[in-house]
């Protein structure tokens, strides 16, 4: 038995989806209108029904929060490039500190000039 899949366009699955959702016809009614089986048109129908409240999204709100992850991304970066740098800095502080008169005297042998 050799079946071929019938790829259905998004614009027809699309009618299918508002012919199920209007509820003029049955799903199986729909379904040997379009020649899709009725578990295809229940899982397309439910695909619809998911994704409605997506439509609605102000999308504005959606650009705001991804600025703000890329600018929180940002700060991160540079409070820990702040940090390490810090730390690097008392690091020399106190390798650079041999070098101040503040240097406590050798014990031992006075040094004769």
């Amino acid at each position: 038995m050799n079946q071929t899949k019938n790829k259905t366009s998004k614009e027809e699955k699309a009618k299918i989806v508002l012919a199920i959702l209007r509820g003029d016809k049955t799903a199986n009614e729909i379904a040997s209108q379009y020649g899709v089986h009725p578990n295809i048109i229940s899982r397309w129908k439910q695909t619809a029904i998911e994704g409605l409240p997506g439509l609605f999204e102000d999308k504005r709100l959606k650009e705001d929060r991804n600025k703000l992850q890329e600018q929180e991304k940002l700060l991160e970066q540079a409070c820990k490039l702040v940090g390490q740098r810090d730390m690097e800095l008392d690091w020399l502080k106190k390798k650079l500190s041999i070098f101040d008169g503040e240097r406590t005297p050798r014990l031992g042998r006075p040094r004769k000039f």
